[in-house]
């Protein structure tokens, strides 16, 4: 199998951090059966260059608001813009078949709200979620949301 690809954007190290200990998760699950993909993450920031994507890929985004609540009186992105821009960049979003999104539970109902306008915007599942920087429960089931998910594509594919 192909490896998992991520796109991620991580501004305060939160999601990165989450990212490398995914990452590592994969590779111990891959050592002990091969057919366990791997992952292959991409740090996206203001300084990537906007690339054509050709394989299907996940999108992991936290969230940032400032202003607004998201729910009753609007909504205003902070910081985590570039992520949808990548995502709009040419057929970029065809290949996105789902969304992580972390974010502080504190924030109840705005909890992953980016990664949930993203689902939304780009018509992709919200696979799963986390908090701040995960633990290692998260680790298994995040991954296995993954491997679930790539499965159900390839099926259809």
């Amino acid at each position: 199998m192909q490896p998992l690809r991520i796109l991620f954007i991580s501004i305060e190290g939160n999601t990165r951090n989450f990212v490398e200990h995914l990452t590592a998760y994969a590779q111990t699950q891959h050592d002990a059966d091969a057919t366990q993909p791997t992952i292959d993450a991409t740090e996206i920031s203001e300084a990537s260059d906007f690339t054509p994507e050709t394989t299907p890929y996940f999108c992991f985004v936290p969230t940032y608001l400032d202003g607004g609540n998201g729910i009753d009186n609007g909504v205003k992105e902070l910081m985590t813009n570039v992520m949808g821009e990548y995502i709009d960049f040419g057929d970029n979003a065809t290949h996105l078949i789902g969304i992580v999104g972390s974010g502080n539970r504190n924030f109840n109902e705005q909890y992953c709200l980016t990664a949930k306008r993203y689902a939304k915007r780009f018509n992709a599942p919200f696979i799963a979620n986390y908090e701040l920087r995960g633990v290692p429960a998260d680790e298994k089931r995040v991954y296995q949301a993954m491997v679930t998910r790539i499965q159900e594509v390839t099926a259809h594919a």
